[in-house]
C-alpha cells in the first residue's frame, strides 16, 4: 500500500549489510535489481542506490514546493524508527526526489520512498527494508537481497521535433539577444524538446543501463519517469560539509587527440563561455553563502571532459552552519544561473515567454535526501521524461552576449545525442 503526506503512518526501517556469501554483484549494475516499468535510480561509477515498489509518495506544487517539501519530509524523518547497521551515504531511510523546474509547472514535485533500496559504495552493498510494521524490515525478512532481473533489449525511439522547431529556436534566441543588447539580461538558457512514442511495455532499465555504460562519470537517475545523465551537482551535504560542481559552457570533443585538445583550450580561452561559467558560479556562491561558515570555489574553471563534449567546470565546497539540510538548499539554489539565466528573475520569464513547452523536471533537481537531511542532487539533464507511451526529451543552451543562434542549436544537438543514443537512436 502506498501513503501519501496525510495519512502516512509511522516508518520502520533497517538497513543491513550484504555479506560475501549474498552479493554476486561483482560487474553488475544496481540497475540490474530496480523494476523495468518504474524504475528508481541514482547512480554514478557503479555506486548509488535503486529503490524497489513504492512505500510512501509525498508530492508537492507551487512556489512553496521545495520548503513544503522539507517541512513534510522533517516530519516523516523525526516520526519513523530506524536501525542502521551501515551508515554511509544512501542508507537508512531515504527518499527519492524530483522537482519540476518553474513555479507554475503542471507537473508535480515528488519525494517517494520505497519498499525496498539496494545499494552500493564501493566495497559495501547493502538492502534497507521500509515498512509501516516492525515485521516487515525484521533481519528475517531481508536476509536475502530481492531477485535481480535481467535488463531487456534496447528500447526503439525515434524523437522528432515540430517541424519549425529549429526555426523557432533560432529566431528565439535572436529575441533574447536583443534582450541582452537593450540590458534586460545577461544570461538565459533557451531550451528545446524533442518527442518520441515507446511501447508501454518497454524495460525503462535499457536506456539508463545504457547511459551508465557510456557516462559512467555522471549521475545517472530514474524518477517518476524522468530519466537522464546529468554531469552537474547542484548540492551534496553530507555530516555538514557542502559540495556542488557547476558547469557551463560548452565545446564538442575533437576527432582526434590534437583536435580534441584544441577543442578544450578554446573552451577555456572563449570570452563567451567564461563569461556564462562565471554568471553560473555567482549564482551558486551567493546563493550557498547565507548557509556556510567556509565557502571555497576552484580558483579557475577546468575542462570536464565526457564522452560527447567538454564542459567548463568549476567545484564548490564549504561548512554549514545551522540545522538546514539538503532540501532547505535547494530551494535556495533553484535555478541556478546554468539552468535559468541572470537575473533570474528577468530569465525567467523570456523562458516562459519562449519556450513552447512545460519544462516539467528538466533542469529541475533529482536526487535523494535521508532522515538527517543528507542528500546528493543533480540538476536533470541529458534527460528525457517517459509518461506512458509517450517520451520527451531536452536540451538547453545558455545564450549570453557572444552568442549566435546557429552555434546554440547546433549545441542542443550535441546534447540529445545521449539520450537518442540511450533510446536506440
Amino acid at each position: 500500500m502506498v501513503h501519501h503526506a496525510v495519512t502516512a503512518p509511522a516508518m520502520h526501517v533497517t538497513t543491513t549489510v550484504v555479506g560475501p556469501e549474498l552479493d554476486d554483484s561483482a560487474g553488475s549494475s544496481l540497475i540490474e535489481w530496480t523494476r523495468q516499468q518504474h524504475p528508481l535510480a541514482f547512480v554514478r561509477g557503479g555506486d548509488g542506490i535503486v529503490g524497489i515498489g513504492e512505500r510512501l509518495r509525498l508530492d508537492f506544487f507551487g512556489v512553496d514546493r521545495f520548503h513544503d517539501a522539507a517541512a513534510a519530509w522533517n516530519r516523516v524523518a523525526a516520526s519513523a524508527s530506524i536501525r542502521d547497521d551501515v551508515g554511509m551515504p544512501g542508507t537508512g531511510l531515504v527518499a527519492f526526489g524530483s522537482f519540476a523546474f518553474a513555479d507554475d509547472s503542471g507537473w508535480r514535485s515528488s519525494l517517494v520512498v520505497p519498499e525496498t533500496i539496494v545499494g552500493r559504495r564501493g566495497n559495501t552493498m547493502w538492502i534497507t527494508r521500509i515498512g509501516v510494521h516492525p515485521n516487515d524490515v525484521s533481519v528475517t525478512a531481508i536476509v536475502s537481497p530481492p531477485a535481480r532481473q535481467s535488463i531487456g533489449p534496447v528500447v526503439a525511439v525515434r524523437f522528432e521535433a515540430n517541424e519549425h522547431d529549429a526555426e523557432q529556436y533560432e529566431n528565439s534566441v535572436r529575441e533574447v539577444l536583443a534582450a541582452l543588447d537593450r540590458g534586460e539580461i545577461r544570461k538565459v538558457v533557451l531550451a528545446r524538446q524533442l518527442l518520441g512514442a515507446i511501447d508501454v511495455a518497454a524495460d525503462l532499465r535499457a536506456p539508463l543501463a545504457a547511459l551508465e555504460a557510456a557516462y559512467p562519470d555522471t549521475f545517472v537517475f530514474a524518477i517518476d519517469g524522468m530519466m537522464g545523465a546529468s554531469p552537474e551537482t547542484m548540492v551534496r551535504v553530507i555530516d555538514g560539509r557542502v559540495s556542488a560542481r557547476v558547469l557551463a559552457g560548452s565545446a564538442a570533443r575533437g576527432s582526434d587527440a590534437i583536435s580534441d585538445t584544441s577543442a578544450a583550450a578554446t573552451l577555456a580561452a572563449s570570452r563567451k563561455d567564461v563569461a556564462e561559467h562565471e554568471f553560473a558560479v555567482r549564482s551558486v556562491l551567493g546563493s550557498l553563502r547565507p548557509f556556510t561558515s567556509v565557502l571555497d570555489v576552484s580558483p579557475h574553471p577546468f575542462a570536464l571532459k565526457l564522452p560527447n563534449l567538454w564542459h567548463l567546470a568549476s567545484d564548490v565546497s564549504g561548512m554549514l552552519i545551522g540545522a538546514a539540510g539538503s532540501l532547505e538548499l535547494l530551494a535556495a539554489l533553484h535555478p541556478t544561473a546554468a539552468v535559468g539565466g541572470e537575473p533570474t528573475d528577468a530569465a525567467l520569464a523570456l523562458i516562459a515567454r519562449w519556450e513552447p513547452f512545460d519544462r516539467g523536471r528538466y533542469a529541475g533537481p533529482m536526487g535523494w535526501v535521508d532522515a538527517s537531511g543528507n542528500g546528493e542532487w543533480a540538476v536533470a539533464l541529458r534527460c528525457a521524461q517517459v509518461e506512458g507511451a509517450t517520451v520527451r526529451a531536452f536540451a538547453g543552451a545558455g545564450i549570453v552576449e557572444g552568442s549566435t543562434p546557429e552555434r546554440e542549436l547546433a549545441e542542443t544537438e550535441l546534447k540529445f545525442r545521449p539520450i537518442r543514443a540511450a533510446f536506440g537512436g
